[in-house]
């Protein structure tokens, strides 16, 4: 348990906190984009092996999938951060899980998108 007293910790937990959310959906767009750049070659070299286009498909999901386990495990340590903190070290009336929710949309979010792309695809 904390005994700073002091809401500065846990604001600096929730940019924390918002950093590594950002950090999801940039993995998770970078996935994504992997994902396309296959389908974009598909149309531009119609000859090229299927392997390279399964291989981008690959690596795009893993991309995806590494970006919403992070924001799973994000939410996970901000929940026991924010139990750790003193009363006092949160502000009255401030919504303190919304980092938390913020992050669990995200996730199930690129589960949908991993769906979505493998509907897609037609695998």
């Amino acid at each position: 348990m904390s005994d700073l007293e002091d809401p500065r910790v846990f604001f600096a937990a929730e940019r924390t906190g918002l950093a590594w959310l950002r950090t999801s959906i940039t993995l998770m767009g970078f996935g994504f984009v992997i994902e396309k750049f296959g389908f974009f070659i598909r149309y531009i070299k119609p000859n090229e092996p299927i392997i390279n286009q399964k291989l981008s498909l690959l690596i795009g999901i893993l991309f995806i999938v590494a970006g919403s386990v992070l924001s799973l495990l994000s939410a996970y340590e901000h929940k026991k951060f924010l139990i750790s903190l003193n009363k006092k070290e949160i502000p009255l009336f401030y919504l303190k899980n919304l980092v938390i929710i913020s992050n669990l949309i995200v996730s199930l979010l690129g589960l949908f998108l991993i769906i979505y792309i493998l509907f897609t695809n037609q695998i």
